[in-house]
């Protein structure tokens, strides 16, 4: 039973939050209906808390982050950096034998039927519901502890989804609010068939890479355009010529007035996952141990492809996308870490705890509560103990993708002798497309060499590590202590394997365990092999998981009733569902006698340009910014053309590509970035710093009307053609 005093109405948490702080439930947000209208909204605030009605109805999750409709014929508009992988599935050699270099040169379908298909595995979800089902999920599970908590949990889950996908072409699962406090069913149309339609050259698109990457003042055009299509009687349906344009339930109207310093702003997305809520002592580890260890590892991975790819084109290509999630995610671990040690994160976090602590100490039932507090910190710490060779196992399974073709299908096989409802999450009947479609594109993602080259760095760190904290398979599969004796066993791997044929992974994924265990396949076998410590892995995250999910909502109860005591809002830490964030467009003074401007113009374009990358503007852009011919989407005070703005929005990774709304409702830009002082907003929200980075839609439209041409789309989107 929950204590009297702590069992909280968590709506009601909503109140007196700062005006630029929160990533809020639609649901929370008539909770917050005076702040929303203080700060500028001119909407009903109710509005946004039905996701069958604009604006709400408009935003998507594309891929692993976020976009919007922007016509009533299915386009999308998300990041350039959101739809890389579909840019680089295109470039390549075509089927007739050309080079196609959709990076380098860009991409404007002329019509309809030059719109080119994405990825197989590439999806676009369209939320439909969103409704509290805490009872169901938490039924059977209350008195159970660790791993039979777990079970209970994802049993009741896979039931609740089962039950929500019986309609053909939805996508359905469960969020968890709260750290297991809460859960919600989430219902999507999910479509899965997008094409591309319009992307500019990535000189464009990544003006600055890694260098701007996090950077302020930004220059850069990181948008492009999707379409989604269903089969002729409107439903989701795979890729194919005949199917048409999905009409969607509504679609964002982009602004045509300026943006100005003080402007209301408000953006809807798909923010992936904060951790705000976290204990002390994980704030603590993530500073001095996660960050750094991550910061290492990533910086090893991109120096391993890079000089492994350096003198072939064709590689290069093959693993554009993935050395680009590398450089993003080395990135902002650094500037987490930067950030969270600038804001004193641990000593902050420790003190904020102690006191709350010391509040919980004096009410009702606060024994039973400061128990399950220290009990989950125990579990965290019994974690801590094989940290480095679980970030490090984990790397060498997933980002090997032979090797992880390998693990997928022998594990399905595994999955396919049990009841579909007894099937580990990732491997029903439900995931089986999404399945094929990975194994479809290995081809384009993948190179031999490259591959042994990245596993032979993963693995020489792995044997550094002390062999009592070694798995026995994998030492097994991967024989030798030193690198010569260690690429000697990833030759004779990946010397034996037909993995590399499309064919035979497919063929591969509709075996049985009995058909897997008889191939002679090298990849196969040590797949087979490293099956069972994979599986045991589990079985103990499970047991961890299980008594975390149990555990930590006495935290949360505690944290809650101590903000409530503060008149401080609580909004779940992120978790990929749709959330709402509100504020302003807005400057920064990152430090003494420096301010940041909250707008960027294209002069910056050329006062960078190098001609070398990642500074090489194109000459059909600096071409357009010499001629001055801005039209209609000119800043009436600038008397130029802008290309980014600045606001104080709260977001993080996976709010990419998330629409960026005045108090009107209308697109004024598109978010893909934070700045470097705020990449820690993850785990702590500092106000001096936390910005975020919006391409200006005026930057976007003077691209369609006079750089890259698209007067088609223009017209479609209801825009001035020039």
């Amino acid at each position: 039973m929950r204590p009297r005093v702590l069992a909280l109405s968590l709506a009601l948490c909503a109140t007196a939050a700062q005006a630029d702080e929160g990533m809020w439930m639609p649901s929370q947000l008539p909770e917050i209906a005076r702040q929303l209208r203080a700060a500028g909204f001119k909407g009903d605030p109710a509005d946004l808390a039905e996701l069958t009605r604009a604006p709400m109805n408009a935003v998507v999750k594309v891929g692993g982050a976020t976009g919007a409709f922007v016509s009533g014929e299915g386009l999308v508009l998300t990041n350039h950096h959101v739809a890389f992988g579909v840019i680089q599935y295109n470039s390549g050699k075509t089927s007739d034998g050309r080079e196609r270099d959709l990076i380098g040169n860009g991409f404007v379908a002329a019509d309809r039927a030059a719109e080119l298909p994405a990825n197989p595995d590439f999806r676009v979800l369209v939320t439909t519901g969103f409704d509290k089902v805490t009872e169901r999920i938490l039924a059977d599970a209350r008195g159970k502890r660790g791993r039979a908590y777990y079970e209970a949990v994802d049993a009741a889950t896979k039931a609740v989804v089962a039950e929500c996908e019986r309609e053909a072409g939805y996508r359905c699962s469960v969020a968890n609010m709260y750290y297991g406090t809460d859960f919600y069913l989430i219902r999507q149309l999910e479509l899965r068939d997008i094409r591309l339609v319009y992307a500019p050259p990535d000189a464009i698109g990544n003006y600055g890479d890694e260098v701007d990457n996090f950077v302020w003042p930004r220059h850069s055009g990181d948008f492009t355009l999707l379409r989604a299509y269903v089969g002729k009687d409107g439903k989701p349906a795979d890729y194919s010529p005949d199917n048409v344009p999905y009409a969607p339930p509504g679609h964002l109207q982009i602004a045509t007035d300026p943006v100005r310093e003080g402007d209301y702003a408000m953006l809807a997305g798909y923010p992936g996952v904060t951790f705000r809520h976290r204990m002390a002592a994980e704030f603590a580890q993530q500073i001095e141990w996660q960050l750094p260890s991550r910061v290492a590892l990533y910086a090893g991975m991109i120096k391993t492809v890079e000089q492994a790819a350096a003198h072939d084109a064709e590689a290069k290509v093959r693993y554009a996308a993935q050395i680009a999630g590398f450089k993003n995610t080395l990135k902002r671990a650094q500037g987490e870490l930067d950030g969270l040690r600038r804001s004193d994160a641990v000593r902050v976090r420790r003190d904020d705890e102690t006191a709350m602590l010391a509040w919980l100490g004096k009410q009702p039932d606060a024994n039973a509560i400061r128990a399950d507090i220290d009990a989950a910190q125990k579990v965290l710490d019994a974690a801590a103990s094989t940290r480095d060779r679980d970030q490090l196992l984990t790397a060498i399974r997933t980002q090997a993708q032979l090797l992880n073709a390998a693990l997928t299908v022998q594990r399905l096989a595994l999955e396919h002798g049990k009841p579909d409802g007894e099937r580990e999450t990732g491997y029903q009947q439900r995931d089986e497309t999404l399945i094929a479609g990975r194994l479809k594109q290995v081809q384009r993602r993948y190179a031999p060499d490259i591959e042994k080259a990245l596993l032979l760095d993963l693995l020489s760190q792995y044997k550094a590590l002390p062999k009592t904290s070694r798995v026995p398979e994998f030492d097994r599969v991967f024989a030798g202590e030193d690198s010569v004796t260690l690429k000697r066993s990833l030759d004779a791997l990946y010397a034996g394997t037909r993995l590399g044929d499309e064919a035979v992974r497919l063929q591969a994924m509709q075996a049985d365990a009995k058909t897997l265990a008889a191939s002679d396949d090298s990849l196969l076998r040590a797949a087979a092999t490293l099956l069972p410590a994979i599986l045991a892995l589990e079985e103990q995250n499970k047991e961890r998981e299980g008594e975390l999910l149990r555990l930590r909502p006495a935290y949360m109860r505690a944290l809650i009733g101590f903000r409530k005591s503060q008149g401080r809002a609580v909004y779940p830490d992120a978790n990929s569902t749709l959330r709402v964030s509100y504020g302003a467009v807005s400057t920064m003074d990152p430090r003494d006698g420096v301010r940041y401007r909250p707008l960027t113009t294209v002069q910056g374009i050329v006062e960078k340009h190098t001609g070398v990358k990642p500074f090489d503007a194109p000459q059909a852009l600096r071409d357009a910014i010499a001629k001055g011919d801005y039209g209609s989407t000119v800043d009436p005070e600038l008397k130029t053309q802008t290309v980014d703005f600045l606001t104080n929005l709260d977001t993080t990774g996976g709010n990419s590509g998330s629409p960026v709304l005045d108090a009107n409702g209308r697109l004024i830009g598109l978010n893909f970035d934070s700045n470097w002082e705020a990449v820690s907003a993850s785990w702590m929200f500092d106000p001096r710093y936390k910005r975020a980075i919006h391409v200006d839609m005026r930057y976007m439209r003077w691209l369609l009307a006079k750089v890259y041409p698209a007067p088609h789309l223009l017209g479609e989107m209801r825009l001035p053609a020039e």
